[in-house]
């Protein structure tokens, strides 16, 4: 073969080679161009919501609400919302906690009362009355019992001229709206927080049987209900300590045994 040719065939294949290369490198520079996926972001509202769990009596500042999104079509009636009420968070600034609210939980009317209002006042509903009933560890399920609280109103007192004691549950299920705190120095320099008087929610007729009971009893004591029970009747009282009508059904203590009777209580020998 003639030199000219293999010359030929040498720059052929170096240009094949060198084309190939550079069809290989452009190749890899261009990425597959992909189209990002559209994402239709629901439209939102602010709510407001608590910043931490708030308590019955809390009152609300700016440290504990706040705006927060919410996906508009979940906004239920009654949620205060930036849109109806963009004011709220300096208009409610201490306003009253009436019912326990939790962090992240949104803020609704009916669960926080005006900051003009007195505050026990504030967390009574319509209808209820507050009445309050001194209580000491014994008679205050050992210092256990805490606002919101569902207890039993028991009063023990003296039958009639034969020394036999006798107790009634005169009051079912209420609710303790609030534990007065004392604080007692104790002989070593300690102190502990002894709640000295409850403070219950009645009706009116419940109300004028506590105060009833209070004049009879020679002790009245709380016996603290499980949270289970909480859904039972609240209303039921002893409405014959009012009219003197009726036989309740009581227990008699005599010598250390409880005899259980109904109707009138006979004198025991």
């Amino acid at each position: 073969m003639k030199p000219v040719r293999i010359i030929i065939l040498a720059v052929a294949v170096g240009s094949a080679a060198m084309a190939g290369l550079l069809a290989m490198k452009l190749t890899r520079g261009r990425a597959p161009q992909i189209a990002a996926p559209v994402i239709e972001r629901e439209p939102t509202i602010n709510v407001l919501v608590a910043s931490k769990s708030l308590p019955v009596g809390a009152r609300l500042g700016g440290d504990s609400i706040h705006w927060m999104a919410w996906p508009k079509e979940s906004v239920a009636e009654g949620m205060i919302t930036e849109e109806n009420r963009p004011a709220a968070v300096d208009d409610l600034s201490g306003a009253v906690v009436r019912l326990p609210i939790f962090n992240g939980e949104p803020v609704r009317p009916e669960k926080i009362a005006d900051s003009s209002s007195r505050i026990m006042s504030s967390l009574l509903p319509a209808g209820k009355r507050a009445v309050a009933t001194e209580i000491t560890v014994a008679t205050g399920a050992g210092g256990f019992i805490l606002p919101n609280d569902r207890v039993d109103v028991i009063m023990v007192r003296k039958s009639d001229g034969n020394g036999i004691y006798l107790t009634e549950t005169v009051l079912s299920n209420v609710r303790v709206l609030a534990i007065d705190q004392q604080v007692e120095v104790k002989e070593d320099g300690s102190k502990s927080v002894l709640g000295t008087t409850a403070t219950l929610e009645l009706t009116p007729e419940q109300s004028k049987v506590m105060t009833v009971a209070q004049q009879m009893a020679e002790r009245i004591s709380l016996a603290l209900r499980s949270v289970a029970d909480a859904q039972e009747a609240d209303t039921g009282a002893a409405d014959y300590l009012l009219s003197g009508d009726g036989q309740p059904s009581i227990q008699v203590i005599k010598s250390g045994s409880i005899v259980k009777t109904d109707g009138a209580i006979q004198n025991q020998r």
